[in-house]
């Protein structure tokens, strides 16, 4: 049994589509998103989508990482395997500084790629609006707006209504396969 997954409106331009977000959130839709073959700038702006919050979860990763890194080198320096070399102290953190530095960088790398695999909800390796032909255009030189079925104010007419007044080129409902 195929289950509705999604209205799809494609449009002709960038303008048009960005045009057509900001519509779509101002008559209250939530559960919608915008395909484009590049980034369309003020589109965060016209969806309504709050800041990413992966700079943050980087820096998390980075001082996670950093801390890791002192605590271990201080650890083996001073406690587990005490040598004095060339008369320096046991913790000698002038000599921590490259590792430190350099698994600072590694641990925001990984963290910044979980978050967008998380917030973006990416790893997936199947999404219903592959089920379309007409999808395939955004790759190269199509935009299209989707509105989800789960959308809270989706409702078949009055989406559709609401799409057409858009005026996209064309409008699609995509199956969802079970």
């Amino acid at each position: 049994m195929n289950k509705d997954f999604a209205l799809l409106a494609y449009f002709k331009t960038p303008s048009e589509l960005l045009h057509a977000a900001q519509k779509a959130h101002e008559a209250g839709y939530r559960k919608f998103d915008a395909f484009s073959p590049f980034p369309i700038h003020g589109m965060d702006h016209a969806m309504g989508l709050k800041p990413s919050v992966v700079g943050v979860i980087s820096a998390v990763g980075s001082l996670t990482f950093c801390g890791i890194a002192i605590l271990l080198q201080g650890w083996t320096s001073a406690i587990q395997y005490p040598l004095v070399l060339s008369g320096k102290e046991f913790f000698s953190y002038q000599a921590f500084v490259p590792i430190t530095f350099e698994l600072s960088i590694l641990g925001a790398a990984l963290f910044a790629i979980l978050g967008m695999f998380h917030f973006n909800k990416l790893g997936f390796l199947y999404n219903p609006l592959f089920n379309s032909e007409k999808f395939k255009v955004t790759n190269d030189d199509g935009f299209a707006l989707g509105i989800e079925v789960r959308d809270p104010m989706f409702d078949d007419a009055k989406t559709m209504a609401f799409l057409q007044s858009l005026q996209p080129t064309d409008i699609e409902m995509v199956k969802e396969e079970e």
